[in-house]
């Protein structure tokens, strides 16, 4: 890639200040880690998404797309290629009845549109109001607390392909289990989904999200950036009952720390790198397979190299 030859093509139909060359990663995710990405794209609409599309396939240039960065360890030598940042922040609500229909663009953060539904006195998306993701990246992983998951709520979703084709499937076509939805087995770009959820008392929204607010403060470790939950649920286990009985809790190489006050989030307790944070996944990963002969799956996603 030539990256002045590439930068003037991304000119043509994005607007200067959205187009960032050689961008330090760890400013785009929840960990605060990560090298720099040759471009990083930032999408506030689909016809940049489509455009920017075209360019870098015309440029054998490999695409990245991102939300909010908070599911997500970027390496420290960065990103070779495109990030696509997607901002697309649109809500729309129809009331239907007794239901409320909302069409939320990809790019909306979880705790906006929960405020935004607190507003206008809708329940049904309280348990994500502390996700700190995007609409996007919360379908695309079927994100979930307190017993409820996106899935539940998601009526149909819009999606872009890579020949920038967009295209409309209901939910029970995609695909959703555990953290996971066909977006992230295949490299579809989520545009925007639509939720329907009931009208119900403001007060008892706000109650029910404060629950869940003081039981993150108590149970989760937000006081360090780290990129959520690092490790799945087992089949048959609590994964971070295992590491804590096998006495990592605390655990720390260089900067990354297993959290002392949940043993499933690594947390950057100060200059923490990728490398450091994968070291520690792997001692983890090894200490709990050792002692309990379980193997445990990453929850975050890593990219970069």
């Amino acid at each position: 890639m030539e990256k002045d030859n590439f930068y003037n093509s991304l000119l043509q139909n994005i607007d200067s200040s959205q187009i960032l060359k050689d961008e330090p990663m760890h400013k785009h995710t929840s960990f605060k880690i990560g090298g720099k990405a040759d471009f990083l794209v930032k999408i506030n609409k689909k016809e940049e998404l489509q455009s920017a599309i075209k360019i870098a396939k015309q440029n054998d240039v490999p695409i990245y797309i991102i939300g909010n960065g908070s599911n997500l360890l970027v390496k420290d030598k960065g990103i070779r290629g495109l990030v696509l940042k997607i901002q697309m922040d649109g809500i729309q609500i129809t009331k239907k009845e007794d239901v409320a229909i909302i069409k939320v663009q990809s790019g909306v953060k979880l705790s906006l549109l929960a405020a935004e539904l607190l507003k206008e006195g809708i329940s049904g998306f309280e348990f994500a109001a502390g996700i700190p993701g995007t609409i996007g990246g919360a379908v695309r992983m079927n994100a979930g607390a307190h017993g409820s998951e996106m899935k539940d709520i998601v009526v149909k979703t819009t999606y872009m392909d890579l020949q920038s084709n967009i295209y409309e499937i209901p939910n029970e076509e995609q695909e959703f289990s555990y953290r996971k939805s066909i977006f992230a087995k295949t490299p579809y770009i989520i545009l925007d989904t639509t939720l329907s959820m009931i009208y119900k008392n403001k007060i008892e929204i706000k109650e029910k999200m404060d629950e869940y607010f003081k039981y993150r403060k108590q149970k989760q470790p937000i006081k360090y950036p780290s990129a959520g939950s690092t490790f799945k649920r087992g089949n048959d286990f609590i994964t971070a009952k295992l590491i804590d009985e096998a006495g990592l809790k605390g655990y720390s190489i260089g900067g990354a720390q297993v959290s002392d006050i949940h043993a499933g989030f690594i947390v950057n307790t100060g200059n923490a790198t990728a490398q450091e944070v994968l070291e520690l996944i792997k001692y983890v990963k090894n200490k709990v397979y050792e002692k309990f002969r379980k193997n445990i799956d990453l929850e975050i996603e890593i990219i970069g190299e």
